[in-house]
């Protein structure tokens, strides 16, 4: 490895972590202060994660953000090969094309993620892949990157396959890591955060939402998606 890839790695981590504290930190902070619960419409008892809980969640989202930094530097240091097909002229594939290529990596993703997440829910390879995340049984936004170090390389693979067949704006990319954040966070808010009737409105029947992975998080049985609320 040369130097500049190195550099790649310790900026991409500086920048996962930065953007875990300031988006999953800040959201913990308010949702989960005095003054945040005193808005909430709910009257569901409150549950406060422990300090080990918060600090287990912490810990396996700084390993998922080392590996995602690596996946990050590569791709970066790739750009302009044969396996990479990120770009940066918006007009080089048209206007129309940022926001096809947006919602395509979205359903894409949504896809990997949620047959990669149900294969880890298999008895053998739940405690290698996914019991570090479950630990959490009543999730908080800091939950929502805290990944098992297996699962974290599955799902940073993702990124590096889509970018090598499939061209891709790197504003694009950013904006499908950005709702990728904070899609995830109001997922692990708790479901004592956000109004219940939010799985009966008609957004509930299509898209995962608070409730959703709050009891997927205690069942185990349902709601695998990433964004969708595919069974």
């Amino acid at each position: 490895m040369d130097h500049l890839f190195w550099i790649y790695i310790l900026v991409f981590f500086a920048i996962i972590l930065f953007r875990y504290f300031l988006i999953a930190g800040g959201t913990y902070a308010f949702f989960y202060s005095p003054w945040g619960q005193s808005l909430l419409k709910n009257h569901l008892p409150i549950n406060i994660p422990s300090s080990q809980s918060i600090r287990k969640d912490i810990k396996l989202s700084i390993i998922s953000a080392i590996i995602f930094a690596l996946a990050g530097a590569f791709i970066l240091s790739s750009y302009g090969g044969k396996m990479n097909r990120l770009y940066v002229d918006p007009y080089q594939h048209g206007l129309w094309y940022l926001g096809i290529s947006y919602v395509l990596i979205l359903f894409l993703q949504d896809t990997y993620f949620y047959f990669t997440h149900r294969l880890f829910h298999h008895p053998r390879l739940f405690s290698l892949f996914h019991k570090g995340h479950h630990l959490s049984r009543y999730p908080t936004p800091l939950t929502s990157f805290a990944f098992d170090l297996p699962e974290a390389i599955v799902q940073s693979f993702f990124l590096i396959i889509v970018v090598s067949l499939i061209p891709l704006h790197f504003f694009t990319l950013l904006a499908i890591l950005m709702t990728m954040t904070i899609w995830s966070v109001i997922n692990h808010l708790g479901i004592d955060r956000l109004p219940l009737a939010f799985p009966h409105h008609w957004l509930g029947k299509y898209f995962i939402g608070t409730a959703h992975h709050s009891l997927h998080h205690l069942k185990y049985n349902a709601n695998y998606g990433l964004y969708s609320s595919f069974k």
